[in-house]
């Protein structure tokens, strides 16, 4: 964990209201693995809104590292004050961030077939996983879900080994409907499942795996209001309806297998 400020390279606005921000990074930055994140400080609060922001934690969208620099990515979607305020960043400009943070996926390698499901701005640290995955050998179908074309990730930005299936709720991209169908449909052929999105569309899938796939495993990257990010202020608690010990989502995840929040 490393508290720097790190220089923006690129701020783009890449889809819809999603906004794609490449940093330069420090070392502490070449061992990431996908599914952490940082906490990015944004500053500048507006007048509707007098008092000082919080950091936002933000999933690590891509890492670029040779010898000579570390570019870190991430991917956010435009919804209020902080991210508004940080959409109007420009190269050049320096961020206070906090990272990496948090215990991300943990794909066995020693598996083959391996299934990515990413709700909205969930598959932001999708994207850097399928990437890991196909560079080791597995075999990636990346699930993307959202409400309309306007939130579904560009493909072509996909690595080409990549199979990938948009899903919208209204019909405007791909399958209409909600990202639990098609993953119903190719959980038989998966050796192992990873997911990003709101609450409701883990618990959803977790479902379908004890229904068609009990024996194989669903990692939930959790996503949580956060104010410090390293376990101080207990305000991403979770809590397992399996009755077991309160998670915390900055420390304890953000991957949470879930057989432990849902038995």
């Amino acid at each position: 964990m490393n508290r720097s400020g790190l220089t923006i390279l690129d701020n783009i606005c890449l889809y819809g209201t999603t906004h794609l921000m490449w940093l330069r990074a420090g070392d502490a930055y070449r061992s990431a693995l996908p599914g952490q994140f940082m906490m990015v400080t944004c500053g500048d609060s507006e007048a509707s809104y007098p008092d000082p922001l919080l950091g936002r934690p933000m999933s690590i969208y891509g890492l670029d590292v040779n010898e000579d620099h570390v570019r870190v990515g991430i991917l956010y979607d435009v919804v209020g004050v902080g991210t508004r305020w940080l959409s109007r960043r420009s190269p050049g400009d320096v961020l206070e961030v906090l990272g990496p943070l948090g215990n991300g996926f943990e794909p066995d390698l020693g598996l083959r077939n391996m299934l990515l499901v990413g709700g909205g701005i969930g598959v932001a640290p999708l994207i850097w996983l399928s990437e890991w995955l196909v560079d080791r050998g597995a075999v990636v179908a990346l699930i993307a879900g959202a409400r309309s074309i306007e939130g579904i990730f560009p493909k072509e930005l996909l690595r080409p080994e990549v199979e990938f299936i948009s899903v919208t709720e209204d019909g405007s991209l791909g399958q209409k409907g909600l990202v639990t169908d098609p993953y119903r449909q190719l959980l038989s052929w998966s050796d192992q499942s990873f997911a990003c999105g709101p609450d409701p569309m883990f618990e959803a899938l977790h479902a379908i795996l004890l229904e068609v796939r009990p024996t194989t495993e669903l990692q939930a990257l959790l996503e949580a209001r956060m104010a410090c990010g390293f376990g101080v202020c207990y305000s991403c608690a979770v809590f397992p309806k399996t009755g077991g010990a309160v998670k915390l989502v900055c420390t304890d995840g953000p991957m949470i297998n879930s057989r432990t929040l849902y038995g």
